[in-house]
């Protein structure tokens, strides 16, 4: 498994990435004054824009709802990606090899333009097969679909397809397009025979398309219409590529994704026609895996997507949905579906929300019970779900002859360490009082068995349920998101807004601050705690004066003025947000793209501001805080003077602070 991937590799992507480009496809920028975007947040209903971008600093605020920061947080946002999968997305747009650090060496990713040209060789293949769908030798797809209910709008709403006969129709076509036959290999459209001829993987087949969280095609899954050869697999699907990893996708996560974080559940089926049955019955929440069971990786995706906002002790049920969010697995009712609901078991520890799983008890999935009962019955069947870890328990007791006393003790041992994994304690407690009352034991038995089964320790293979902490009592979720949204408090002191507008222009303007005023500053300037932190990190990262040395950098590695000032700035910035602790760093972004009162700009400079507008506007705000400092200054050591004789020791000291301090101030005054 790759490591880090290698700063300068980011910091590549960061620069080629323009945040306008990026954030413009999601929202719909206009002009907000000088260097400034704005327009409506994705990432909270509103309906004045209050969403800022600063192309210049490749930043981001929502001055709405918090949030904030660079293309990265952007996409990892927007996306429910993380930082890494992040980057790696943007590399693949710009065309950035990325590198990664493992064991003291670096190993290459894929070659710049791959993951592209894969992504569009998926492009053309999926714009394919669904015009083959039409075709009359694609009726028996047709039938297949009709007969589950399925009409002409819902196969074109989820993709659906078709791969006619023929050992390389579609291998031509790519051809046809400048696609090399390692290409059509390497994207698992086709595979080659041991001739080394190239055949299309799919043929006589319904194709349903595999995206990505972002909605880009990475791979396809195909089920027989055939049963003349039986030695053919009834569904198949693409091989691991370089951007195809089963265990790292869900179908319909694009069509899902907006449904699942506005409403924080998501529903985990078993099938492509599964997700389809419960999304046209009023369940757009519907996921499923890609030929493999559910894993650590679909947990990552289901917890990002789902903002890891609920933990299992505070999953309280109001009406009929657990507030902060839920999994719900539905699987079939056999032997199977059983198998793949104690499999989800044994990730259960990786989730911050309650899991439940809703099964059929005919052994109807998803699908074949929308069309018995009609598009009710989905909602209905997630209304019966229990608790996962109850129909754990259940399912190691369902087997056993609980009229007998044998069976009931085998089941106090099956089930005791399944409760003794719980790490709720309030659970722990209720689950033993009801494992007691479904064996019919005395409850004094079970509380023994299940203390047995904690000293003994987990089995190997085993999970525990839950993550609160060690009484059981989760920390309220209200207290944990206060700590990490922005901190910058409404300023109405005229003092306090003047701390805010300097720390502004040290941010937008670092190398004008450097030149004509910032070293008069100091961090007792700043009377709001958080005006002062925002400074702290500033003069950690170097100060403002830390920019030219960066300038200098950026020129010798041959880039042109302008752009050498934006890549030193912006990399300033990352230092300084990178070295803000939570809402510091977030009140850096939000200082970074708040609108300065600037004149509009002159000329056929677009977007640019008058250099001369900017040195007076930022020398009158950093003169202006500087005298309020030195004024505080001058007035906590006068009172200390008052307090002191002339003999003290000390003294002259203070008055020599006095009169350097009075001296600047003059000076100040003359230059304004």
């Amino acid at each position: 498994m790759a490591g880090l991937i290698k700063r300068e590799d980011i910091d590549a992507v960061r620069e080629r990435a323009k945040i306008e480009d990026v954030v413009g496809e999601h929202v719909t920028l206009k002009s907000a004054g000088v260097g400034a975007l704005k327009g409506l947040c994705p990432f909270h209903d509103e309906r004045t824009p209050s969403f800022n971008v600063r192309p210049q600093l490749g930043l981001w605020h929502c001055f709405g709802c918090g949030e904030g920061g660079d293309v990265f947080d952007f996409v990892q946002k927007i996306n429910h990606l993380s930082f890494t999968e992040a980057v790696e997305y943007l590399a693949g747009r710009v065309g950035v090899q990325l590198r990664y650090e493992q064991g003291g060496a670096v190993k290459r990713g894929i070659e710049p333009g791959t993951r592209q040209r894969l992504l569009e060789a998926n492009r053309l293949a999926e714009a394919w097969f669904q015009e083959q769908l039409a075709t009359p030798a694609a009726q028996a797809g047709r039938d297949f679909l009709t007969g589950r209910g399925f009409d002409r709008s819902a196969a074109a709403h989820f993709g659906v397809g078709y791969a006619p006969e023929g050992w390389d129709n579609l291998a031509n076509l790519l051809r046809s397009h400048g696609f090399t036959e390692r290409e059509l290999v390497e994207s698992g459209l086709c595979g080659r025979g041991s001739s080394g001829r190239v055949y299309d993987r799919f043929r006589d087949r319904l194709v349903w398309p595999i995206h990505d969280v972002t909605g880009a095609p990475v791979g396809f899954g195909g089920r027989r219409l055939s049963d003349a050869d039986k030695t053919v697999p009834k569904y198949l699907n693409t091989p691991e590529t370089a951007i195809y990893h089963k265990g790292q996708v869900l179908y319909g996560i694009d069509l899902a994704k907006t449904e699942i974080a506005r409403t924080h559940q998501i529903v985990v089926v078993e099938g492509y026609t599964d997700v389809m049955a419960a999304h046209l019955s009023g369940v757009p929440t519907a996921v499923a895996t890609c030929g493999t069971a559910f894993g650590p990786d679909h947990v990552r995706i289901v917890r990002r997507l789902l903002g890891d906002a609920a933990d299992p002790s505070a999953g309280v049920i109001a009406g009929n949905r657990v507030r902060g969010g839920e999994i719900i697995f539905t699987f079939d009712g056999d032997a199977a579906g059983q198998k793949a609901a104690l499999r989800a078991y044994g990730e259960d520890q990786h989730f911050a929300a309650q899991t439940f799983v809703a099964v059929e008890p005919r052994g109807l999935d998803p699908c074949d019970l929308r069309m018995e009962e009609g598009p009710d019955a989905i909602p209905r069947l997630l209304g019966r779900r229990v608790p996962l870890f109850e129909f754990v328990i259940r399912a190691s007791l369902a087997n056993l002859n609980l009229d007998t006393a044998e069976g009931r003790v085998q089941g106090l041992r099956s089930a005791a360490p399944v409760v003794a994994g719980i790490r709720d304690r309030a659970l722990k407690r209720e689950y033993t009082r009801r494992l007691a009352g479904w064996l019919g034991l005395p409850e004094s038995e079970a509380v023994g068995a299940v203390r047995a089964a904690e000293r003994r320790g987990p089995r190997p293979g085993s999970s525990v349920i839950g993550a609160p902490g060690g009484d059981g009592v989760a920390e309220p979720i209200g207290q944990m998101m206060a700590e990490d949204r922005p901190g910058l408090p409404p300023v109405t002191d005229p003092v306090e807004k003047l701390e805010r507008r300097a720390l502004e222009v040290i941010v937008q303007a670092p190398q004008i601050a450097a030149r004509i005023g910032a070293d008069d500053i100091n961090a007792v300037a700043f009377s709001v705690p958080i005006h002062r932190a925002v400074f702290e990190a500033i003069e950690a990262a170097g100060g403002a004066a830390q920019v030219d040395e960066l300038v200098q950098h950026a020129l010798s590695a041959g880039l042109a003025g302008p752009d050498a000032v934006k890549r030193a700035t912006t990399r300033w910035l990352e230092r300084v947000r990178a070295g803000a602790y939570g809402p510091v760093g977030a009140a850096v972004t939000e200082l970074a793209v708040a609108p300065l009162p600037l004149p509009a700009p002159r000329g056929n400079r677009e977007g640019e501001a008058d250099p001369d507008a900017v040195e007076r506007y930022v020398s009158g705000v950093l003169s202006a805080l500087a005298r309020t400092g030195i004024n505080r200054r001058l007035t906590e050591l006068r009172s200390r003077q008052r307090r002191m004789s002339p003999n003290d020791a000390g003294y002259r000291e203070v008055f020599e602070e006095i009169t350097g301090l009075e001296n600047r101030r003059m000076q100040m005054a003359r230059q304004a």
